[in-house]
């Protein structure tokens, strides 16, 4: 009887050499196949994101529409090479037609019904996110990464409003889409377009220095931060997208572990996060380092401790959609109109630190 080995940790997204040759989208009619509601399920970088159905099987799918140019038919290629692999939104269709009086393209996705990464974590009700659940999510995410920068492919705006859950269910898939500031990369090749979300932005794409696929594991470490906390590593002291202050917080690699919400978390996880945060790429783990790192590799002997996680995304729930609107204005434009200056910790104006702070220093006054 044949039996199927396990695949090795270091071979794990290591598949391009089984992608398949270059794929053309269809020029046949989209309608013909599919019937397109008028439903939103999101906004992509460079395209809005609506429901459609089979007219075949009547399965639902999600429908990107892109402006057909360069740009997009690079977008649509990356993302159709990485679809292969099971952590990353998987490419059903792609159609050439005319929608809405304009040359597009039409990319017909897996419907991802379960949801944003911390908004699952924010709304479950069966107890607390725990450290071992963390370091399943970001297993999950670094099979993703992995693959992708086995291919040489750089997704370069890894945040976690690209991290959707296939379905509600408990067992849901964690996958990561959203490719439209993904580059083909190559060794000794570098990435020097300036686009990437604040919160996420390794500290050499906020100067003129290249960068290249170790910027994805900036943001990998800034996502694992949140994940243990559900605050980031990195904030704005003004309000704005990314502030002078933020900006040299990233570029120093200026942040802290605060009590309580870190006070039980293990000491492996902050000593990767350390390694994911490094603000010289050269020194930064790699991918395949991430993925060896037994916090990573054997992530389900990772301690169950309670995490203050969901407490803190609730508590700060009025502050998030600012800053994802905040991310998504700094894309196309991130200059700085404030003189640089560093707070720390206890000086610095978190609004979902000082919000747990302002309840401690209540609850002490009517004690």
């Amino acid at each position: 009887m044949y039996t199927m080995k396990p695949i090795p940790v270091q071979q794990l997204g290591t598949q391009q050499q089984l992608q398949p040759p270059q794929r053309q989208p269809k020029t046949t009619a989209i309608t013909d196949d599919y019937e397109i509601s008028n439903t939103v399920l999101g906004l992509g970088i460079n395209g809005k994101v609506v429901q459609c159905m089979s007219k075949k099987t009547g399965e639902k799918y999600a429908l990107k529409v892109l402006h057909d140019n360069a740009k997009a038919r690079r977008e649509v290629e990356l993302h159709w090479r990485a679809s292969g692999c099971r952590n990353i939104v998987n490419i059903i269709d792609v159609y050439e037609n005319s929608y809405s009086g304009n040359r597009c393209l039409l990319v017909v996705m897996e419907c991802m019904e379960g949801g944003e990464l911390f908004q699952r974590i924010q709304e479950r009700q069966d107890g607390p996110f725990t450290e071992r659940e963390a370091a399943q999510v970001m297993h999950e995410i670094c099979v993703a990464v992995k693959y992708l920068h086995d291919s040489n492919i750089a997704h370069r705006d890894l945040k976690p409003e690209n991290l959707l859950y296939t379905s509600p269910h408990p067992n849901a898939i964690l996958k990561l889409t959203d490719f439209g500031f993904s580059k083909e990369t190559f060794i000794k090749d570098t990435l020097q377009t300036p686009c990437y979300t604040p919160y996420y932005v390794a500290p050499e794409v906020l100067g003129p220095e290249k960068y290249d696929k170790s910027c994805d594991i900036w943001s990998l470490g800034v996502i694992m931060y949140i994940l243990l906390c559900g605050f980031p590593p990195f904030y704005s002291n003004h309000g704005l997208a990314i502030s002078p202050g933020m900006k040299a917080r990233i570029r120093t690699g200026q942040y802290d572990f605060p009590n309580p919400e870190w006070k039980n978390v293990s000491q492996a996880a902050k000593d990767l996060i350390r390694g994911m945060l490094n603000v010289e790429p050269e020194k930064r783990l790699t991918i395949e380092q991430v993925m060896m790192n037994p916090w990573i590799r054997r992530y389900t002997e990772v301690p169950q401790t309670p995490l203050h996680t969901g407490r803190m995304l609730k508590e700060g729930e009025e502050i998030w959609p600012e800053v994802q609107e905040e991310m998504t204005r700094s894309l196309a434009n991130m200059r700085v109109d404030y003189e640089m200056h560093i707070k720390n910790l206890d000086s610095s104006n978190n609004a979902l630190l000082n919000k747990r702070r302002k309840r401690g220093e209540e609850k002490a006054t009517k004690q």
